[in-house]
């Protein structure tokens, strides 16, 4: 049984097609853990570098994105970045995969939305493990997921920071 060229390429465009819709339920993890702040931007990233800082972990830069887009008279809701991080545990990520370079220091990014609810948002440092293939520092991704965890919930929940 010959079938013509609509009938032997239909099916297959068909499930292609398809794919393309599902896309969302195949969609790879992207990493991101959001957490919704107590506070506004600028005074969640205070309390996430004093939370950071009272831990010995250091804070290299803040970047104020709004600031930024004003500058060149363009508008965009407070949003910030505090790069942060430490080379006892960085150093070993980086000497397993150099590459992973591209993702320290850690970073943590607060925005407003237009509703005027707050966000901080980081990588998760298991997912930072599988994006490098770094299989052999289990304790250090453990050590910096709950200490992510235990400095953002700080920033972004009220209450007093803890005393180092």
């Amino acid at each position: 049984m010959q079938l013509n060229f609509k009938a032997k390429f239909a099916l297959p465009i068909a499930f292609v097609c398809s794919l393309l819709f599902l896309q969302p339920a195949f969609a790879i993890d992207d990493g991101l853990i959001i957490k919704t702040s107590d506070f506004d931007v600028g005074k969640t990233l205070d309390r996430l570098g004093i939370a950071l800082e009272r831990n010995g972990i250091k804070v290299f830069a803040r970047v104020d994105h709004a600031k930024g887009a004003k500058s060149v008279d363009l508008e965009l809701m407070p949003n910030s970045v505090l790069i942060f991080g430490n080379p006892k545990l960085g150093t070993p990520l980086m000497t397993a995969n150099p590459a992973i370079g591209l993702d320290l220091p850690l970073k943590a990014v607060a925005w407003q939305e237009k509703d005027g609810t707050v966000k901080l948002a980081y990588t998760d440092p298991n997912w930072l493990a599988a994006r490098y293939g770094i299989t052999d520092r289990e304790k250090v991704f453990m050590k910096m997921t709950g200490a992510l965890k235990k400095f953002t919930d700080m920033a972004v929940t009220k209450g007093a920071l803890p005393k180092k």
